[in-house]
C-alpha cells in the first residue's frame, strides 16, 4: 500500500527543518476519539476548545491533546486529567505538570507569559510544578488527520508503553504526516520522524543526559524552520550535542534564502546559509488529499564559523 509516508521514505525526502514551531507546548489529557481538528472535535467541549485556540493565538504556545496508548472507543474515563507545559528555548527549557478535573481551568493561564518562558501562571491556575518524572515522548497517532499517523504511530506508542516508557503518550498533531511515525520529545522540544522504538529510547536516554540525538531529528521547535536546519547542521559539523549549547540568535533574509546565525554558549558563532527548495517529484503531501504538491525543504548550503569580532 502506497501512503504519503512510504512515498516520502522511498524518495529519501530530507527531514531536517520540518518540525512544528512552538516556544511552549501545552498538553491536555483528553481520552476518547479525536477528530481532525481535535480541540473542537473530540470529547472536549468544543466551546472550550475554541476559547483555548483564541487564547493561544500569536503567543508562541501550541496546544495539543494527549492520551495514553491503547484503545480509545470508550469515552468513560477518570475525571482527573494530566496537563503539561513545556518551554523549549535553550537556557530556559522546563517541563511542568499538573492534574485537573476541570479543563476550563486552562483559561486562567497567562498564555503570553507561558510563550515567553514564564511558568508562574501554570502554578497559580493549575497548581502545577516542575515535572520530576521521565521526559515525555509524544507520538502522533491521529488517523483522522492522516492515516499514516494511525498506521505507524499507534503501534510505536503501544510498543513504547509496553516496554515501560512511562513518558509515552499519544498526541493529536505534530505536523509532517509523511514523516510518520513522528515523535516530539519534551522538555527540549526536538521532533523526530521515521523512528522506531529502539531509537526513541536512545533519544530519551539522551534527554536525561542533556544530549541531542541528531539521527532522525526534524529540528527543535523553539526555532523557525530555517533555524531548525541551521542548528542541526552546526551540531553535525562540530559534534556538539549538548542540549543547551546552541541557540539561533539571528535570521536574516526570507524565503527562499536565509542567513542564520547560530551561537554557542562558549562564545563561538556560525553563519549558516539555508535555501528553500522543493521536494520533487510532485505528489500528494498527505494521504488526506489528492492534490499534487512539492513539499518545501530546507537545504543547508554552507556552514561558516565566524571570527569573534564579526560575531559581536
Amino acid at each position: 500500500m502506497s501512503t504519503c509516508a512510504t512515498v516520502s521514505r522511498d524518495l529519501d525526502e530530507p527531514i531536517s527543518g520540518t518540525a512544528a514551531t512552538a516556544t511552549t507546548w501545552l498538553l491536555l489529557e483528553q481520552p476518547g476519539p479525536w477528530g481532525a481538528k481535535a480541540l473542537t472535535s473530540s470529547h472536549l467541549d468544543p466551546l472550550l476548545g475554541r476559547a483555548l485556540e483564541r487564547a493561544a493565538a500569536d503567543t508562541g504556545v501550541r496546544i495539543a491533546l494527549i492520551r495514553r496508548p491503547g484503545r480509545h472507543a470508550d469515552p468513560a474515563a477518570s475525571p482527573v486529567r494530566h496537563v503539561y507545559a513545556a518551554h523549549t528555548v535553550p537556557g530556559n527549557a522546563w517541563l511542568h505538570s499538573a492534574t485537573t478535573t476541570d479543563p476550563r481551568q486552562l483559561l486562567g493561564l497567562d498564555f503570553a507569559a507561558l510563550g515567553a518562558g514564564d511558568p508562574h501562571s501554570f502554578g497559580s491556575a493549575l497548581g502545577g510544578r516542575a515535572h520530576t518524572g521521565d521526559p515525555l515522548a509524544l507520538v502522533c497517532t491521529n488517523g483522522k488527520r492522516d492515516r499514516c499517523c494511525a498506521l505507524l504511530g499507534r503501534p510505536l506508542a503501544a510498543e513504547l508503553a509496553a516496554s515501560g516508557v512511562e513518558g509515552a503518550w499519544e498526541v493529536t498533531h505534530l505536523g509532517g504526516h509523511r514523516f510518520s511515525p513522528t515523535v516530539l520529545v519534551l522538555p527540549y522540544g526536538y521532533a523526530y520522524g521515521r523512528v522506531g522504538a529502539h531509537t526513541v529510547k536512545e533519544i530519551l536516554q539522551g534527554v536525561q543526559e542533556g544530549r541531542v540525538v541528531v539521527e532522525g531529528c526534524r529540528g527543535g521547535s523553539a526555532w523557525e524552520r530555517p533555524g531548525q536546519a541551521a542548528e542541526l547542521a552546526v551540531r553535525t559539523a562540530t559534534g556538539e550535542y549538548a542540549t543547551d549549547a546552541l541557540s539561533v540568535v539571528r535570521t536574516d533574509g526570507g524565503a527562499p534564502r536565509w542567513e542564520v546565525t547560530v551561537a554557542h554558549t562558549d562564545g563561538r558563532h556560525w553563519r549558516v546559509l539555508v535555501a528553500q527548495g522543493a521536494s520533487l517529484p510532485p505528489r500528494p503531501e498527505s494521504c488526506g488529499t489528492s492534490v499534487l504538491g512539492a513539499p518545501a525543504r530546507m537545504d543547508v548550503v554552507a556552514v561558516r564559523e565566524l571570527a569573534t569580532t564579526l560575531a559581536n
